[in-house]
């Protein structure tokens, strides 16, 4: 009966310092993932390629309604030539613009 109970306690106790290690072992993100996280950060919008979706997935203050607007702009008017030409989409003011602007290029 002494013995059961023995091999019960030492079975609970490396079963809970197995538990211990596991936990401890959860692995940080590595270089490459960190820096993966921030070349995604900085990440530009073309204007001039970015369907719709897109502008409204990464910019600021851009629902469907105007990154549909951004859309037909370009396709009545051709390509944008510098980020600062969103401002004639109906709109987009200049806050809109500014808290966007550097994920935005017109290349």
């Amino acid at each position: 009966m002494l013995n059961a109970k023995l091999s019960s306690l030492l079975f609970a106790l490396l079963a809970s310092f197995s538990l211990m290690v596991s936990a401890a072992e959860v692995p940080s993100p590595s270089g490459a993932e960190a820096q993966s996280a921030e070349v995604a950060a900085v990440t530009t919008v073309n204007l001039n390629t970015a369907d719709a979706a897109t502008l409204q997935r990464e910019l600021l203050g851009i629902g469907a309604v105007k990154a549909q607007a951004i859309v037909a702009y370009r396709d009545e008017h051709g390509d944008f030539a510098s980020v600062d030409e969103l401002l004639e989409v109906k709109g987009i003011g200049e806050a809109t613009l500014e808290k966007n602007r550097g994920k935005l290029n017109a290349n």
